[in-house]
């Protein structure tokens, strides 16, 4: 469907590889160094996983070539202890929020399953796509609400599910999605990792197949 170009994902991430093969679109997972990611805190809560994906397209470990199609993303969790209200999204609101990313042991796992317990959270989603003349970018938003979670419930999933690589300590698609989410607004692929349908609409643009 898409002739004439390789595309290219640039992610370690094994459920982003499974979400963007279920496009039927032939792609080859490249990836060099890891560089150091980082942002101003100055930067407004909802730009900051489009910055990360655009500066991890920018410090691709080499130059793309003609008909190369560059597919990079990343995901954040964003949550608070003070309960969110549903359907209410604003600016202030995220500046209000926590930047859940990736736990770094079993202690800070406890602590943001503990924070989005009872409450709901947003799931944003940068994506940047780069050939060698453009670079497009977006985010995907998700509105998520988790049941209250005992303490019993949170260690079982981080005994039995080691969530260290995920956004917010958890996985949509696991153990804790089945019996904790009460509600989901918006893409669930995109609290997965990658928002697939908006991808294959700029995709589409972008390759001029629409």
């Amino acid at each position: 469907m898409f002739d004439g170009y390789r595309f290219i994902l640039a992610s370690k991430s094994p459920r982003r590889r499974e979400l963007l093969a279920g496009l039927d679109l032939k792609f080859e997972v490249e990836t060099g160094p890891e560089s150091k990611e980082g942002f101003n805190e100055d930067i407004p809560h909802s730009q900051v996983p489009e910055y990360l994906a655009k500066h991890k397209s920018i410090t691709f470990h080499r130059p793309l070539e003609p008909g190369e199609v560059l597919i990079t993303a990343d995901t954040l969790v964003f949550g608070q202890q003070e309960k969110l209200e549903k359907g209410i999204l604003s600016e202030v609101t995220l500046q209000k929020c926590a930047i859940l990313g990736k736990p770094t042991d079993r202690e800070d796992a406890f602590r943001m399953l503990s924070l989005l317990s009872d409450n709901t959270h947003y799931v944003l989603t940068g994506v940047s796509i780069r050939t060698l003349d453009e670079l497009r970018s977006f985010t995907a938003v998700t509105e998520v609400s988790f049941k209250k979670l005992s303490t019993k419930e949170i260690s079982y999933y981080i005994d039995n599910y080691a969530p260290y690589d995920k956004a917010g300590a958890y996985g949509v698609q696991e153990w804790i999605g089945h019996i904790g989410i009460t509600s989901i607004s918006g893409s669930y692929y995109n609290v997965m990792g990658l928002p697939v349908q908006r991808l294959y609409t700029e995709l589409c643009d972008l390759c001029g197949k629409k």
